[in-house]
């Protein structure tokens, strides 16, 4: 598995519930930041294998991506039962619920994302 790949995986398994992060965001802080279709793919194939919280990463907008069908309301369903409040049109306030600084247990440097 390539070290993108891995430390994606890691930083998703590390957002806490009731907290969200960017496509964006994550690849940034994988050390990439122009990679957040490669996120997006990296969520699509592995979600399941490493029990990933797919549903705390949204665009940067703060809207849930997967707007129709079964998957962006299974989404809304995980987000709103962590606390997250979703709006009619499919938002987050990320100025709320975006994970930022040092709200992960580890010691990376969240600040610069």
């Amino acid at each position: 598995m390539q070290p993108f790949t891995l430390k994606v995986i890691e930083i998703i398994q590390a957002i806490p519930a009731g907290k969200v992060m960017t496509y964006g965001q994550v690849a940034q802080s994988a050390g990439s930041p122009r990679s957040a279709r490669q996120v997006v793919r990296i969520l699509h194939s592995m979600s399941g294998k490493y029990k990933l919280p797919w549903h705390r990463v949204i665009n940067a907008k703060g809207e849930i991506a997967l707007k129709d069908g079964e998957g962006g309301h299974e989404q809304r369903v995980l987000l709103e039962s962590e606390g997250i409040v979703v709006s009619s049109e499919h938002k987050v306030d990320l100025t709320v619920y975006q994970l930022r600084g040092r709200e992960l247990e580890d010691d990376r440097d969240w600040d610069t994302i």
